[in-house]
């Protein structure tokens, strides 16, 4: 999809759609087109009961009065409601608008520039997310059946009309919109690959491919694993054919006054192992890697962004499967930094590979680290499909982190490290055990985590829910992966320059 600033009026673009906005408590914006209309449209609004709600859209033939094919009203909400998030929705709208009218051009004007205080800029990028991230598909696996079927008609150029001293700014909301858009679709390609070929090696690909642009790569073996003491996440691969692989990425840009470690948890797998889950349980557990996506597609927006922070990526990708040779409840396994483990439950795997990412991380020296992984199910039972748990040793970074998140339209709600509840987690034999007494499970997981972080400020993002949709709950984010993090990290990454 091209989408391209013009200046001047969207009525007056030669398109198959054009679109005109209405907030619900303001309709300047349609005088032009009402008049165009000989006063119908207003009549056409107050005759359909059209509200200008979010979404809502009144479609119908130009008629020859204007030099596109139809013509459409869609709602912008409350104008003192409408954010940059508002915004991106907006986008996701319009591409469906377009394929329902089997649209391949659209012309519309920019909303929300100048309204609640946002510029051109953020309204435009904002916008031009929406476009892209609803247009994303994922058909690689498409066979002949399906390529027997009509495909529909896909939106391939947007024009934005704007005044002439907004144009510059609109076009560099665009360019980010789209370095963003590609990294957030990027992840979603790595969560939606099967897990027969997103493996651990794979994975470890998919990184050696960044290098260059100020990013380099290490990769460890499970040899180079086991001399640093990675005995837990060592543990976890045991029961797969498939062996582990270790991989640091960074990017250090000169000048940077601040270095960032984001850990994510990458089991491409997750059979349960020996704790083995349902079958029902088993169908999307292709998403356990979500966490190392997340970490891949802010890598691959860094490398265009230039942003004057020193990031360390970091995971450690295996698979957790049933076998002869797999780690057993009962088993006692020792972490990178000393920490032993008991292990009640191999289901429980994310966080004991995270032990040993986490160690790596701390070992770097960061200012902070932030972890995101697709951890328990508990955290979808307390905050639902849409929103990520936050959980931190550090009020400033959870600041900064709900900021962030409020901004990329990425949604994460806090939750607190009662101390207490590590007693939930201690272990008689060891010094903790991968579960606990079935209880506040988001929070003691969390609280495992911590005690491989050290004293280094800390920040773990459980993204169990916003992962991956298997329901549309935004217009923006078609079915399946959904690559939650990136743009979140990003906008994270961004404040650190203050």
């Amino acid at each position: 999809m091209e989408i391209r600033v013009v200046q001047g009026r969207p009525l007056d673009g030669a398109a198959d759609l054009v679109v005109i906005g209405m907030f619900r408590d303001a309709r300047r914006p349609l005088e032009d087109a009402d008049r165009t209309f000989d006063g119908e449209l207003s009549k056409l609004i107050s005759r359909e009961g059209f509200e200008g709600k979010l979404g809502q859209t009144l479609v119908f033939p130009t008629f020859g009065k204007l030099p596109a094919k139809k013509f459409a009203v869609i709602g912008l909400g409350e104008k003192k409601s409408f954010t940059p998030d508002a915004a991106r929705k907006l986008g996701g709208f319009l591409v469906k608008l377009a394929m329902s009218n089997r649209a391949t051009t659209l012309a519309t004007s920019l909303p929300g520039a100048g309204v609640n205080g946002m510029d051109s800029r953020t309204a435009a990028q904002a916008l031009a997310e929406g476009f892209f991230l609803s247009a994303y598909r994922f058909h690689v696996y498409h066979g002949t059946l399906r390529k027997k079927e009509t495909p529909p008609r896909e939106l391939k150029t947007v024009s934005i009309y704007v005044t002439a001293n907004a144009a510059k700014s609109a076009e560099e909301g665009i360019r980010t919109a789209e370095i963003l858009s590609t990294a957030t679709n990027y992840a979603r390609d790595l969560v939606n690959t099967p897990s027969s070929e997103m493996t651990p090696a794979r994975m470890a690909e998919e990184a050696r491919a960044m290098v260059g642009n100020g990013i380099r790569v290490k990769v460890m073996d499970a040899n180079e694993m086991e001399r640093r003491g990675m005995c837990a996440a060592l543990a976890v691969a045991r029961g797969s054919v498939h062996a582990p692989v270790g991989v640091h990425l960074s990017y250090r840009p000169a000048g940077a006054k601040r270095t960032v470690a984001i850990v994510g948890k990458a089991v491409t797998f997750d059979s349960g192992g020996l704790s083995i889950k349902p079958a029902k349980g088993m169908e999307t557990m292709k998403i356990d890697m979500a966490g190392a996506a997340a970490v891949l597609g802010l890598f691959k927006a860094l490398a265009e962004l230039r942003l004057p922070v020193a990031v360390h990526g970091v995971f450690l990708a295996v698979e957790n499967m049933p076998s002869g040779t797999a780690y057993r409840p009962g088993d006692i396994i020792r972490a990178m930094n000393g920490t032993t483990i008991e292990i009640l439950n191999t289901d429980a795997e994310g966080r004991v590979t995270l032990a040993d990412a986490l160690s790596y991380a701390a070992s770097l020296k960061p200012d902070m680290i932030v972890d995101l992984a697709t951890l328990t199910g508990a955290c979808v039972v307390a905050l639902g499909e849409e929103v990520a748990g936050l959980m931190s040793t550090d009020p400033k970074l959870s600041r900064r982190l709900r900021d962030a998140a409020d901004e990329s339209g990425e949604p994460l709600w806090e939750l607190p490290l009662f101390p207490s509840y590590f007693d939930h987690i201690r272990s008689k034999i060891a010094d903790i055990k991968n579960t606990g007494n079935g209880s506040a499970g988001t929070i003691t997981a969390a609280l495992f985590l911590k005690q491989f972080v050290g004293d280094t400020p800390w920040a773990h993002l459980d993204i169990a829910g916003p992962s991956y949709t298997e329901r549309e709950t935004r217009p923006d984010q078609p079915y399946g992966g959904t690559g939650y993090g990136v743009r979140l990290l990003v906008r994270f990454l961004q404040q650190l320059r203050r």
